[in-house]
């Protein structure tokens, strides 16, 4: 593997852990909470599932991870519909309910749009700008 796709893997892992921890702090700020609801972490979280794709797949163009991630998004939000104990038991728990929410919600997807747009601007911008590939 060569240096610049081993490069883009570190930002993009730093990028990700910042996402994580702003996402868990949108969740933690009264006054965000109490102003934009939940929908900043869930923006977050789509970027951060962008962000995932991207460290797995350096070389995916940041359109094709963007769509990858709306897709993987509205799958995981499609996936509350269903209840079963078992699923239900992982969705109760910390991590599960972070990475399967509990309860399918439209506005839920608008906001992984939104996130899913930022990531895609920002990616190209700094793409752009560093003259990598998108």
């Amino acid at each position: 593997m060569n240096s610049s796709v081993l490069r883009k893997r570190e930002l993009t892992a730093l990028a990700l852990a910042a996402v994580i921890a702003l996402g868990l702090a949108s969740r933690m700020i009264p006054r965000v909470v109490e102003t934009l609801g939940k929908y900043p972490g869930d923006a977050l979280w789509a970027i951060a599932v962008s962000l995932g794709w991207m460290l797995v797949f350096p070389r995916w163009s940041v359109w094709f991870i963007a769509g990858v991630a709306f897709a993987t998004s509205c799958l995981v939000e499609i996936s509350q519909l269903y209840h079963a104990p078992w699923i239900d038991s992982i969705r109760k728990t910390a991590l599960g309910h972070c990475f399967l929410g509990s309860t399918f919600a439209w506005r839920d997807i608008v906001a992984y749009g939104a996130g899913i747009v930022i990531f895609a601007g920002c990616a190209a911008a700094f793409s752009k700008q560093t003259g990598t590939k998108q």
